[in-house]
């Protein structure tokens, strides 16, 4: 038995996919109730007056080339929150099931197991500035619990640190056979850890979310990936809706991941790190700043004597900057969004200000 088949829900096994009408682009297109004129404004190669791939193969193929994985082993999403949504429908039965995460951590995890209806076990991670993850404390709280899925964000948010690989490990061999463990990868970009997609061939419950909105400038179109075994891919993919992507999404990411746009993409994400580094350096000798942890992402999370005066000083000079003051697990976090040359050095500026 795979290990979609082991670990889904049951009642989704003999689910079928909606039927998608054929996609031909050789035939007029007589069958899918389209409107023959274009949108006015409608600039799009392909035309929004008709519907886009009922499947996105292109993208998915793209965006495969660009992990260095199998088509079978890969979905795109609209953004990883989907992929983050697609799990928990697919794996948690309501009122069954459970979900483990180690906050503070991206708070979709939470939203989207309680949507679901399923429990939710928490594992918080070591207290600032690192942040490290209690593998021992994680494996514990698995012990009789009916844990389906355990979300891990490395680099995490809002922290911007990286879980430990020995760590994690300790934790993939704790699960096998009965939990997925998904590493939330958003901002691996930024980071000096190889991906975990590496590991998926030893890991069969092992799933990778990634994502084109940070390294590759492509938030606004929403463009993620769940990168897993083919099991797990053929199952959530069952439950995407009708035309997931959009036309202007489909065509917006073939352009952003184009052989002569790469080069673009890397030169930036290394451009963001040495600001990364610039900005931890200043804010380090900032008076108002007790600490700011180690970041493997594009942004960075300082811990401030005076959270509330910090944001007003910020936000009087226009800049907004992440409250994580309502966690009590970080009660007087920040984060700050690594940006280009002159608005960090503004920023700097208006928060020395008086």
């Amino acid at each position: 038995m795979n290990i979609a088949d082991r670990l889904g829900r049951p009642d989704l096994r003999t689910l079928q996919a909606y039927a998608l009408p054929s996609a031909s682009t050789t035939h007029v297109r007589l069958h899918a109730n389209e409107n023959p004129w274009r949108a006015v404004g409608d600039d799009t190669m392909a035309g929004l007056a008709q519907y886009p791939e009922p499947t996105p193969a292109t993208v998915g193929h793209c965006l495969a080339t660009l992990y260095n994985v199998p088509t079978t082993q890969l979905l795109a999403t609209r953004g990883a929150d989907e992929g983050i949504d697609l799990l928990t429908r697919g794996f948690l039965r309501a009122g069954v099931d459970a979900a483990l995460v180690c906050p503070p951590t991206f708070g979709m995890y939470a939203i989207a197991t309680r949507i679901q209806g399923a429990d939710l076990i928490e594992v918080p991670l070591r207290p600032a500035p690192h942040f490290d993850l209690d593998a021992q404390a994680v494996i514990t709280a698995l012990q009789g619990a009916p844990v389906k899925l355990v979300f891990l964000c490395s680099p995490g948010n809002p922290t911007g640190t990286t879980l430990a690989p020995a760590a994690i490990e300790a934790v993939l061999h704790a699960t096998r056979e009965r939990t997925l463990v998904v590493i939330d990868e958003a901002y691996v970009e930024f980071s000096q850890q190889s991906s975990w997609i590496e590991r998926l061939h030893e890991f069969p419950h092992l799933v990778v979310l990634r994502t084109l909105s940070k390294a590759y400038s492509l938030a606004g179109a929403r463009v993620g990936s769940v990168i897993a075994d083919p099991s797990i891919i053929a199952l959530l993919s069952k439950l995407l809706p009708p035309y997931s992507m959009s036309t202007g999404t489909i065509e917006a990411t073939l352009r952003a991941l184009a052989p002569a746009a790469l080069p673009i993409a890397t030169a930036r994400i290394e451009r963001l790190i040495g600001e990364r580094n610039r900005l931890a350096v200043r804010l380090r000798t900032h008076p108002a700043v007790l600490a700011v942890s180690p970041s493997s992402s594009n942004f960075l999370f300082v811990t401030v004597t005076d959270p509330v005066a910090f944001l007003t000083r910020a936000n009087a000079a226009g800049f907004l900057l992440r409250d994580c003051t309502r966690d009590p697990r970080t009660p007087l976090g920040i984060r700050i969004s690594v940006s280009a040359p002159d608005i960090n050095d503004r920023l700097l500026e208006a928060l020395s200000t008086p």
